[in-house]
């Protein structure tokens, strides 16, 4: 881990732990880092939509019967 400093709204940081029932400034930052890396990642998949082949004649429903 390393130490960092940051300027951040004290009203916004009080409201972020409040919100999400945080002790700590820190908790807060890292589950909000946490929440913006998957966002990004989410935004990156659903880009993928569309764009993968598959084929039209799969049976998804034989493999679930498949024991």
């Amino acid at each position: 881990m390393s130490t960092t400093t940051l300027t951040i709204d004290d009203n916004l940081l009080e409201e972020a732990k409040t919100a999400g029932k945080r002790e700590s400034e820190e908790e807060v930052v890292t589950e909000a880092l946490q929440e913006y890396i998957a966002r990004r990642k989410q935004r990156q998949i659903v880009s993928l939509f569309g764009t993968i082949d598959y084929d039209p004649q799969y049976d998804y429903k034989a493999q679930r019967r498949v024991q």
